[in-house]
Formats: structure tokens, sequence, C-alpha cells
């Protein structure tokens, strides 16, 4: 039998998350931000902002769904009144959108990031931060780094609530991307 929950610490918050199986030998911590309520990530966000704070952040970015309200919060608590989100699912606005493939833990089969062409002047030779509720093996923040960085950004750093993995951290800095963490988590075998 395994733990159904696991306190984890994010930042100066703790929560208790659920374990989750994603397949037949392996589970996951999950993290639904939209699911802690407004002060969590209230809280979370303006401290993972002040990590950034002496970064000159013009913009901060983040994937669609869990990382929209992180990218509120730090947006906010860097004093910014815009933010990015490059989307997962197709939208008759997003026809002509920069693309990018990535594979997720948490989600089945192949999954696109796409920019939509008329928010490229909010990236363009600005410096970007983008930022997530969990990195586990890099694939989604590795693509919207990419991404990002095809549209003219200069991400200058990337901020997760929680680290799984460190070879999803590891493909970040090796993009020279600066790595800012409020928590881990692992994996678990069933």
């Amino acid at each position: 039998m395994h733990e159904t929950t696991q306190s984890v610490q994010i930042g100066s918050w703790t929560a208790e998350l659920p374990v989750i199986p994603i397949s037949d030998t392996r589970a996951i911590t999950l993290l639904m931000t939209i699911d802690h309520g407004v002060r969590f990530i209230e809280t979370v966000g303006a401290e993972l902002a002040e990590r950034f704070r002496d970064d000159r952040i013009d913009i901060v970015a983040t994937a669609a769904t869990l990382g929209i309200p992180l990218a509120v919060e730090v947006s906010r608590a860097l004093g910014l009144d815009d933010y990015l989100v490059l989307q997962k699912s197709r939208k008759v606005h997003l026809k002509d959108a920069l693309r990018a493939t990535l594979t997720s833990i948490t989600s089945h089969g192949k999954q696109e990031l796409m920019l939509d062409r008329a928010r490229l002047d909010a990236v363009r030779g600005r410096r970007v931060l983008f930022v997530d509720d969990v990195i586990s093996t890099g694939s989604s923040a590795v693509a919207a780094l990419d991404l990002l960085h095809s549209a003219g950004g200069d991400v200058v750093g990337a901020g997760f609530l929680l680290q799984e993995e460190d070879a999803g951290a590891d493909e970040v800095q090796a993009r020279g991307v600066r790595l800012v963490t409020l928590g881990r988590i692992s994996l678990r075998e069933l």
C-alpha cells in the first residue's frame, strides 16, 4: 500500500498533495495550483517573484493551464501589468501560431505549445521570465523556452513551484537560463 498524500514545502507554504498513480509502477505527487486558493498562489507567486526581483523582467510567460494563476501573481509582485500564456489547445486565432512540440508526464501523447503571432511584440527583444507549476522531465519547459527564444525573447529565468526530477532542471540550465524552484517532490515507485 502506498501513501495517498504527501506533505510538501513550497516556499513558506506547506501543502498536503495527493499521490496519484500514472502507471502500474509509478506515481506522482500532484500539484493543482487551481485547487489551493487565492492566498496560496498569491504567497508563493510573490516568493518566486522575489527571487527574480533583480533580473529586470519585462514580461512573465507561462504554459496553459496550471501556470496561469502563477504568472498572474508573479507579474503582479514584479509590478508588471502584462503576462503571456503559451496555449496548448488549438483556437481559431492560433492557426498561424509559432509552435513547439512536447510530451508531458501528466498528459497522454504529444502536445503543442502555441504562441499567438499577435503577441510577438510582447516577447521580441524583451527580458522574459518563464514560470510554471512543476518541472519534471523538462519537456514542457524546454519547449516553452525554445518557443520564446524563437520569438525573439531573451529568456533570463525559469521559476517553478516544485521540481520533480533533476534531468528537467539540467535541460533548462543547459540553455543558459537561471532556474529557481521553491520545493521538491519525487516520482514514486509503486
